[in-house]
């Protein structure tokens, strides 16, 4: 029994051991939590920032475009006489050749025979005219004279018209054979680049057979499909951008709108002039290039890239509330232009956010603005 009551005597002083080391515990731990308002005034800001305002700018108002490149003329070039074989081929696929320029030459040995008798013929009747010349004037002096019928003075006029008449004749003749013989040259009909060549040596040429195909003056176009109600807004000399494939970006004008639409596709061409260097940017006459046809300005709301986040698919920017408090609102973005990134929706010009770093934000944080000198819109 006795033993029972100095258990219960030991157990009872531990207890309030205890119980007085929990009650200096948290009297201990209550002095040094502050209270609600003092812990609102030391919050410190979660990061130092700088911030933008959304400004107020003219953005290029553009339609995209696919089409084909292809050349702005093209020449078919062929032989204007026939039977006879071709001697020479001067050029080939690629070359860039000037106006006049021989292609190739045709086998004259025929042509030049027919000149050589066609020159002695118009002789013979040079010859023959002046006989006649000289029998008219001896008529008519012996018709003032009497000396001679009337009739016979007729006959002799009438041979000196006939012999003129006949030397006329052979210089057409003459005429025509040199022209066969010019035409035994093919020769470039403007400034261009042979774009295909079936000439082949020894072949026989016919009047109307293509020998070779020539790009006009070099000039390529990007003949843009549109839709039909895109169209109305094309006009002559806007300018348009074509990109071939594997290539370089080039810059072209507006020549023509297509005053007709394809009635299965209701999409209606228009005609860019590309300039000489689209070869040198790696456009080729058959290629397929992707563009934009710049239809003038609007206007738009601006923002560098770095100010907006992507989240969940949306973008979001952080807006700096008074404060130094950041508020995460959603926008919807645009066209991109340099490293500045257009805002159609959800942000006023003006407004004033965060710049950069806005993945380490939060919304409702407090942020320490460093360039305190961009000042919030009225």
């Amino acid at each position: 029994m006795p033993t029972n009551i100095h258990f219960h005597r030991v157990a009872l002083a531990v207890g309030v051991l205890l119980l007085g080391s929990l009650a200096w515990h948290q009297s201990q731990a209550g002095d040094e939590r502050p209270s609600a308002p003092t812990a609102a005034r030391t919050a410190r800001p979660s990061l130092s920032v700088e911030v933008v305002q959304a400004q107020a700018a003219e953005w290029p108002l553009e339609v995209t475009a696919h089409g084909a490149i292809a050349p702005w003329q093209e020449a078919v070039v062929g032989a204007e006489l026939a039977g006879l074989r071709l001697s020479t081929v001067a050029v080939n696929v690629g070359d860039r050749v000037r106006k006049g320029q021989v292609l190739a030459t045709l086998a004259d040995e025929a042509v030049q025979a027919d000149i050589a008798n066609a020159r002695a013929a118009l002789q013979e009747a040079e010859a023959l005219s002046r006989e006649a010349t000289t029998n008219a004037d001896r008529a008519r002096t012996l018709r003032a004279s009497d000396a001679i019928s009337a009739q016979e003075a007729q006959r002799s006029l009438t041979s000196e018209q006939t012999a003129l008449a006949r030397v006329a004749s052979a210089k057409a003749q003459l005429d025509t054979q040199a022209l066969r013989g010019r035409q035994t040259r093919v020769l470039a009909p403007d400034d261009g680049v042979i774009s295909s060549r079936t000439a082949t040596v020894g072949a026989v040429a016919q009047p109307g057979q293509e020998l070779f195909r020539l790009i006009r003056q070099g000039r390529l176009e990007w003949r843009a499909e549109l839709p039909s109600a895109d169209l109305g807004r094309v006009r002559p000399g806007m300018k348009a951008t074509a990109t071939p494939p594997g290539g370089q970006a080039v810059e072209g004008r507006v020549r023509m709108v297509a005053p007709t639409v394809d009635a299965a596709t209701r999409n209606g061409l228009v005609y860019v002039d590309l300039p000489a260097t689209a070869v040198q940017a790696g456009a080729r006459a058959g290629m397929f290039a992707a563009g934009r046809l710049a239809l003038g300005l609007a206007k738009g709301v601006s923002l560098p890239q770095a100010a907006v986040m992507l989240r969940d698919g949306f973008s979001y920017v952080f807006v700096l509330d008074p404060g130094d408090t950041v508020r995460q609102t959603k926008v919807v973005t645009g066209r991109r232009q340099g490293d500045r990134v257009e805002v159609l929706q959800g942000l006023p010009s003006g407004a004033r956010v965060v710049a950069s770093g806005v993945a380490f934000l939060a919304d409702g944080d407090t942020v320490r603005v460093v360039n305190r000198s961009v000042k919030a819109a009225p």
